[in-house]
């Protein structure tokens, strides 16, 4: 895996597969959604969802009301089919297509979700970097929610290595810059009718 190219693998993933066909398809990402309504996020909030791709967590934001919603995604193509499935909705999304280890930043963020992406990052110094990342663009008193892989899920995903975490794990990655909130163990039933095991961790940043 020495030349693996990320941006590469994941084009031709969002290319060649329909939405549900792939394990992370989710029509209601309830375990997000909660999140969003326990800690009270304002519609005028910040709000980016890291690797959000095509999923559908941008969607039922809109509905919501939220003003202000960053997608940032490596694949160019997993864009075009969110922005395509929501029409002119579109247009109140701002859309980054970017490995988030090379984003920078224009602005802080009040609400920093991540279901899936992190634990994509295997190499110690890809994880120190997203966290730093997180640690400079997330608002004193704003929200982190990851989720991952726990140690009961997958070893990989879309034929890649991932990360596995359990709930001390994921919360020593973030320690003293984010205090930890809660955590919870979620089962995941994928379009092939797998469960897949994730824990979800929030966190506040100090």
């Amino acid at each position: 895996m020495e030349n693996f190219n990320r941006k590469k693998h994941w084009e031709t993933i969002y290319q060649t597969k329909e939405l549900k066909d792939v394990s992370w398809y989710q029509p209601t990402p309830q375990t997000s959604l909660e999140f969003i309504k326990k800690f009270d996020v304002s519609t005028t909030s910040k709000i980016i969802d890291i690797g959000g791709g095509d999923s559908f967590f941008v969607d039922h934001l809109l509905e919501l009301g939220f003003e202000y919603i960053t997608i940032l995604d490596i694949s160019e193509a997993a864009i075009e089919r969110a922005k395509n499935r929501l029409g002119a909705k579109a247009k109140s999304v701002k859309w980054i297509s970017e490995d988030v280890l090379n984003f920078i930043p224009t602005e802080k963020y009040d609400f920093w979700h991540d279901r899936a992406a992190f634990h994509f990052l295997t190499k110690q110094e890809e994880i120190d970097s997203y966290v730093e990342k997180a640690n400079s663009f997330v608002q004193k008193n704003g929200i982190l929610v990851i989720g991952t892989f726990s140690k009961q899920g997958p070893k990989k995903c879309s034929g890649i290595d991932i990360k596995q975490y359990s709930e001390e794990s994921l919360t020593n990655c973030f320690e003293g810059r984010f205090q930890k909130l809660e955590c919870i163990y979620v089962d995941h039933l994928t379009p092939f009718e797998k469960i897949q095991n994730f824990v979800f961790c929030s966190f506040r940043k100090l």
